[in-house]
């Protein structure tokens, strides 16, 4: 089956490369001539494991391909998916489907024969609705159906994620697009985890699932708040309520706070959605406002560890991407904790495996360091903020020999605090 995919971001490039995988040959289209000549030549735009080695197999069976022309990496395709950004808008918070419906509109112009036309990008309630009216008005003779099909990819493990779905949601009541996409996801075996539903049902489970998955992260940070006043330990809390099978042990890992490229742009713009329907969701308005105060709040509490005041101060922070194994800086915590801090009078060092390059784009007066242990030498306090694997199994004895004072601020729950203790440094940590 012949698939174009528009846009080569995250999730357009990883889908991509997936679909070639399986056998299809799969152009991938973006507006960017740089980021085309790089992907033709083996570099990837993203950090994503296993990625660029997927890209370059397949790219040289013949089966992926990029090009910078919509009209011509639609041509014949049986399934055409809109795979671009739709960030939160600044001025309102909605997401901003501008490139949507752009492509949309470039789409209907260059249609030539039936294809499917599938909304990949996360989209509120009711855009496949628009992009089916943009399509018709552009091109009233053309033939397509329009689809939801979202996608549930966890950056760092979006490979397995797609490979090996727990469900792929297919939003239509169209028989001959439904076929289509049976068809497209087959190679994966016969016990396809497909779930039909409406198209407006299909764009509202994307943001459902997100809010869900925000709101346990949230519930868990405020319980351990609670642990740290009372004296309880968190981390045996989500092992108790975990145990329960209605609630599941996942998302129940207590921390600074969610962020990245999904959970704070789709929290956002499903409020945004429910406020306009007359259908306010309360508990997810909740949700963002609490996650987005909990983040700076961090800040408090290396501040409290290094005695009321880092003014003047050197601070080591490990970690600065919103989880291990990508370079996505997106709404990182990471942010609002290092701002807070140069704010308070800190002077900050830094370290972080993947996410440097990125890091320099929004945030300033950092002075990086190429591993860890450069990053503790002379500092006064350090802040664990990303659990990468390479912060795991720190040498205790070491640490405490490199920092001018001994203290750690760990805000992943990674390490012991009797093995802090033992070799002499002061520690604290969420909910214990």
């Amino acid at each position: 089956m012949r698939v174009a995919m528009i846009g080569s971001g995250y999730v357009g490039l990883v889908s991509g490369a997936c679909f070639a995988d399986f056998g299809h040959d799969v152009v991938c289209v973006d507006k960017d001539p740089a980021k085309i000549e790089r992907l033709r030549a083996g570099i990837m735009p993203i950090y994503e494991p296993g990625l660029p080695e997927l890209v370059t197999s397949n790219a040289a069976a013949g089966r992926l391909t990029f090009t910078t022309s919509l009209a011509d990496g639609i041509k014949g395709a049986e399934a055409i998916f809109i795979a671009v950004g739709t960030p939160a808008r600044r001025s309102d918070g909605h997401a901003d489907l501008s490139y949507v419906h752009a492509v949309a509109a470039e789409i209907g112009a260059a249609l030539t024969d039936y294809a499917v036309i599938v909304t990949k990008s996360t989209v509120p309630v009711g855009t496949g609705d628009e992009v089916e009216r943009i399509i018709d008005e552009c091109h009233p003779a053309a033939e397509f159906s329009v689809v939801s099909n979202p996608e549930f990819l966890r950056e760092g493990a979006a490979i397995e994620n797609f490979m090996h779905p727990d469900r792929i949601v297919i939003g239509t009541d169209d028989d001959r697009a439904k076929a289509v996409m049976t068809a497209l996801y087959l190679p994966m075996g016969a016990d396809l985890p497909l779930l039909f539903t409406g198209r407006r049902t299909s764009e509202l489970i994307k943001y459902a699932a997100n809010a869900f998955l925000a709101t346990k992260i949230t519930f868990i940070n405020e319980i351990a708040d609670l642990c740290e006043v009372v004296g309880g330990n968190v981390q045996d809390v989500s092992r108790g309520i975990g145990l329960d099978t209605r609630i599941g042990a996942k998302f129940l890992n207590a921390g600074p706070g969610y962020g990245g490229s999904c959970f704070p742009k789709d929290t956002l713009a499903l409020v945004k959605t429910a406020q306009d329907a007359g259908a306010p969701i309360r508990i997810v308005e909740t949700v963002a406002a609490v996650n987005e105060q909990r983040k700076r709040g961090m800040a408090k509490k290396v501040i409290a560890a290094a005695g009321g005041s880092v003014r003047g101060k050197t601070v080591a922070v490990l970690g600065l991407t919103f989880k291990p194994d990508t370079d996505d800086m997106r709404d990182s915590p990471a942010i609002d904790i290092v701002q807070a801090l140069q704010d308070a009078g800190a002077r900050i060092q830094a370290h972080d495996p993947e996410g440097e390059p990125q890091s320099r784009l929004v945030l300033g007066n950092i002075t990086y360091k190429d591993d860890p242990y450069d990053c503790l030498k002379d500092a006064d306090i350090a802040v664990l903020i990303t659990e990468w694997a390479v912060f795991r199994n720190l040498d205790l004895a070491r640490v405490k020999s490199l920092m001018k004072t001994p203290a750690m601020v760990d805000l992943r729950n990674i390490y012991k605090a009797t093995d802090m203790a033992a070799h002499g440094i002061a520690y604290s940590s969420v909910g214990r």
